[in-house]
């Protein structure tokens, strides 16, 4: 018998967040040590302490040394934003997930990615060209820009087998985010690649991140015509 699989730093944040605003813990309350959730939820105290750290970081609670941590009076107002994983935003609306690698390769960073990254001195980077498809259908291109001063492991992981998206949301957390949402006309290969026709109207979202002022990595993703954009608490 198969063991279950044990639970990302991301689940447990993604636990705890939903136990806040559904008012299990309610704004002021203190929360179970980190021992105790991490034997409530079958996982490791360290992972434990590292959703802590996100939710302390957007905003929802606050820790103090031998305080404890807290619910902060007023978690529902503040923004938060989580990066998706893709394959699970496909299987969620009950779609089989793939994903084809297009290319990988280092390349000097050009100077729109440059600009998105806040950078005034060229830098090598990973560039990541991948589809995401949903039933065997396109879904999202993305073409990505990783930098391997701050994400040096990227290197060693087969992007073949695992998407760069979900390789990134699970491994390198991030402490600030910029999102901007956009749309294009498909050019020839994109269309080609989206299975649309040349000038359709696209939708584009671009994320780029960085832990401290070191850039991770900037994403341009463009979905595939009927691609719907939801959000829900």
């Amino acid at each position: 018998m198969n063991e279950p699989a044990r639970l990302s730093w991301t689940d447990v944040r993604d636990e705890i967040r939903a136990r806040i605003l559904n008012r299990t813990y309610m704004p002021g309350d203190r929360l179970p040590r980190d021992e105790d959730i991490a034997r409530d939820l079958g996982c490791a105290r360290a992972t434990v302490h590292r959703a802590m750290q996100d939710l302390s970081q957007i905003g929802l609670v606050e820790r103090k040394r031998k305080g404890g941590t807290h619910v902060l009076s007023d978690p529902v107002t503040r923004a938060t934003f989580d990066i998706p994983i893709t394959r699970r935003e496909i299987e969620q609306r009950g779609s089989a997930y793939d994903h084809r690698l297009i290319s990988r390769a280092i390349e000097t960073a050009p100077p729109s990615v440059m600009a998105r990254f806040e950078l005034d001195q060229p830098v090598d980077m990973l560039r990541v060209r991948a589809l995401h498809l949903a039933d065997g259908r396109p879904y999202i291109l993305e073409d990505r820009w990783i930098d391997p001063r701050s994400t040096p492991d990227i290197l060693n992981v087969d992007l073949t087998r695992d998407s760069a998206n979900e390789w990134l949301v699970r491994n390198k957390p991030y402490s600030r985010v910029d999102v901007r949402f956009s749309a294009m006309n498909a050019g020839e290969e994109t269309a080609r690649l989206l299975a649309t026709t040349i000038g359709s109207a696209l939708f584009v979202i671009e994320r780029t991140t960085w832990i401290g002022r070191a850039p991770i990595t900037t994403v341009q993703a463009v979905a595939a015509p009927g691609y719907q954009l939801r959000a829900q608490s």
